[in-house]
């Protein structure tokens, strides 16, 4: 990673720990799709040997919710889970997430959050999503689960939205 970015990363991380810092309650878990929420493509047609970039807010969001304690998860319905994830890896944050539902499914993303929530044992209305696809936004809204519909992938103007939302339960 180039200083710049690091810089960048950096600077995004400690805006988004102050617009936390404005809420008394915080969401047990964040969770985010893949293709055009955190990265700026559909990585099904990609290849594996690709070096994929990420949307410029979105590693230091992820730092920062890590920072303040709370988990972070992925559910999206790729159907190239293995490039999916050797991008995840590529970009050194693989680790950050406690769950990573990345499998193709017709449910909206329902399986995908019932999956999680098992695995992470966090009530869905403890539970905040970013996606670009109303249709996913409205399946898991209606499970309880404050969704947010992000149009450029995921920044810090969607991220104060999805905690505003959220405090509002």
């Amino acid at each position: 990673m180039r200083n710049g970015e690091e810089e960048d990363d950096e600077k995004v991380k400690k805006e988004a720990i102050e617009i936390m810092g404005s809420f008394q309650v915080l969401p047990h878990l964040v969770v985010f799709d893949l293709n055009y929420t955190l990265w700026p493509f559909y990585c099904a047609i990609r290849s594996k040997r690709e070096m994929p970039s990420i949307y410029p807010h979105a590693k230091g969001i992820l730092r920062a919710l890590k920072d303040k304690g709370v988990d972070v998860a992925i559910a999206s319905r790729s159907p190239t889970a293995d490039i999916a994830k050797a991008f995840l890896d590529k970009l050194g944050i693989t680790s950050m997430f406690v769950a990573q539902e990345i499998f193709l499914s017709w449910t909206h993303k329902t399986v995908h959050f019932q999956r999680i929530n098992k695995r992470t044992g966090v009530p869905f209305n403890s539970m905040l999503f970013f996606d670009d696809e109303n249709r996913n936004i409205q399946a898991v809204s209606k499970m309880g689960v404050t969704s947010i519909l992000v149009d450029n992938g995921v920044n810090l103007e969607a991220f104060k939205q999805g905690l505003t939302e959220f405090s509002k339960k």
